[in-house]
């Protein structure tokens, strides 16, 4: 690749975005079952490899569009082939390009039948992924959006657990109930703007009213991917149901596209009607951090006991975004990525487990540490990181929230009580997990028979290892990762409070 700047046209995202399909293509011609897991892992890892291209040459000092790529679709209708990134979304590709190997790993022994098209639906689902966090044209991002759909639903369906066919339907149904609303908010703003470029939406000053309806709209949407209490019921039913790679995926990588499109639609697109909203927003952000954290110290199952984790975490990540400073917002991408590496890690870990005793049940896998020392060695730590322990990845994301949501408190005493009943939430973590590490590192004085299970394998600690790697990098050294976020955290700041000076009174209403 010849040496340009970043913020050239480039075709670095194009062919990070195509070529899963064509590697998807290729695995659809191979018939050995071995062969098919190899090739998948080699085409992943490479993939992975090829996005830190991305890392090495983005420009952290700038606000702009990187590896920008465009080219005219369907002219008639103004639609444009156009992908870019900014610092935000860089984190997202990456995340999403670093987990797909680590999937792969995890389902070499879970999945047995069908394995090509498990294989193929993973490439699928890659692409998609992808041009999700890199897409500049709504039409573009929405059939992204909607082409995720289809290979997430079948990992649910064809490789899920006893009640896959509900979990399938449950997530399918209730994703595109979400889509339909974003379809009218895409087709309304074209209306308004006569483009479908997501930057040239950026830059309209749109009436309060408009801003209102599309803002509910996009709320819709992107809070049942999140998912938002109390939109989150489909999640803990596709956790449970899903193969290891599902709940990954998931977890990891497909929460984070509605809190993506909270930061890249609803904040610069309708700034107005999120002032008016925030208040509201961040309420059912505490309602989900306590709701997910007493929901997940009651379950006896761990998959759904992370399952649950995960809306209380994400409740932290809306938090952030919608406390509209500097730091909450920084905290809550930190927060996206700690996620998806930390409960990624769990479900793995979850996994493991049920590849060895066939359960997921808490007192069927007491004291399983005793006999697995290392695995206890790596469920430990990604136990505390989940609890956002100092030193480990999940505390930075969470400190710089907590210091966003304090700095608005600051403002309003009505803000300052929501922060103090945050509080214990930061404590239902501590207590779910480590009550789930007590049971499952040492158990009680009568624990099952685990003599005869073997502890973790060399495919086991090379899937667990990167994710390991990155607690402590992103828990003790965390300034590349904000660095890379500065400017265009600063930029999305400034497009959101950029509406006239005499609407500035709509900043503070409060319910």
């Amino acid at each position: 690749m010849t040496a340009t700047s970043p913020t050239e046209s480039s075709h670095l995202l194009s062919v990070l975005i195509f070529s899963p399909l064509l590697l998807a293509a290729i695995a659809a011609f191979i018939r050995n079952e071995r062969t098919l897991r190899w090739w998948t892992l080699f085409s992943t890892s490479g993939l992975a490899l090829f996005s830190l291209q991305l890392w090495r040459e983005f420009d952290p000092t700038t606000a702009k569009f990187q590896f920008t790529d465009s080219a005219d679709w369907i002219p008639a209708l103004g639609i444009k082939y156009a992908v870019g990134i900014d610092g935000i979304s860089l984190l997202l590709v990456l995340l999403t390009t670093l987990i797909m190997p680590l999937c792969v790993l995890a389902s070499w022994r879970y999945i047995q039948t069908r394995v090509k098209e498990f294989m193929i639906c993973l490439l699928i689902m890659e692409t998609a992924m992808v041009g999700v966090f890199c897409a500049l044209d709504f039409v573009l991002f929405f059939i992204f959006w909607e082409a995720m759909l289809i290979p997430m639903a079948l990992l649910i369906g064809v490789w899920g657990g006893p009640r896959k066919i509900y979990a399938a339907l449950k997530f399918f149904v209730y994703t595109m109930a979400g889509s339909v609303m974003l379809l009218v908010a895409i087709i309304a703003l074209r209306l308004k703007v006569g483009s479908f470029s997501i930057p040239d939406m950026m830059g309209h000053d749109y009436p309060h009213s408009f801003q209102i309806w599309i803002f509910l709209a996009f709320f819709i949407s992107f809070a049942i991917k999140v998912p938002m209490f109390p939109f989150h019921t489909w999640l803990p039913a596709a956790h449970v149901e899903a193969p290891t790679a599902g709940s990954v995926l998931l977890a990891s990588v497909l929460l984070k596209m509605g809190t993506y499109g909270f930061l890249r639609f609803s904040l610069p697109i309708t700034p107005y009607a999120t002032q008016v909203f925030t208040p509201y927003v961040l309420w059912l952000s505490v309602a989900a951090i306590l709701y997910g954290g007493l929901t997940a110290l009651a379950q006896t199952d761990l998959k759904k006991l992370v399952a649950y984790s995960s809306v209380a975490h994400m409740g932290f990540a809306t938090l952030g975004i919608f406390a509209l400073n500097k730091w909450g917002i920084e905290g809550a991408v930190l927060v996206m990525i700690n996620h998806g590496v930390t409960t990624g890690a769990l479900f793995i870990v979850v996994g493991i487990i049920y590849e060895r005793l066939h359960s997921r049940e808490l007192s069927k896998a007491a004291g399983m540490g005793k006999t697995m020392p290392i695995f206890a060695m790596f469920a430990g730590i990604f136990a505390l990181s989940s609890l956002a322990f100092p030193g480990t990845n999940s505390f930075i994301g969470e400190f710089l929230v907590m210091s966003g949501g304090f700095k608005l408190a600051l403002t309003n005493p009505v803000f300052m009580v929501m922060m103090i009943c945050v509080v214990p939430g930061v404590v239902l973590a501590a207590a779910y997990m480590l009550r789930m590490l007590q049971k499952v590192a040492y158990g009680g004085t009568s624990n099952p028979d685990h003599s005869q299970i073997k502890d973790l394998g060399l495919r086991e600690i090379l899937t667990l290892t990167p994710l390991l790697v990155f607690v402590f990098w992103i828990g003790l050294h965390p300034e590349p990762f904000t660095r890379v976020l500065d400017a265009s955290v600063k930029h999305l700041l400034e497009q959101t409070y950029s509406v006239a000076a005499h609407q500035a009174a709509a900043y503070a209403i409060v319910p």
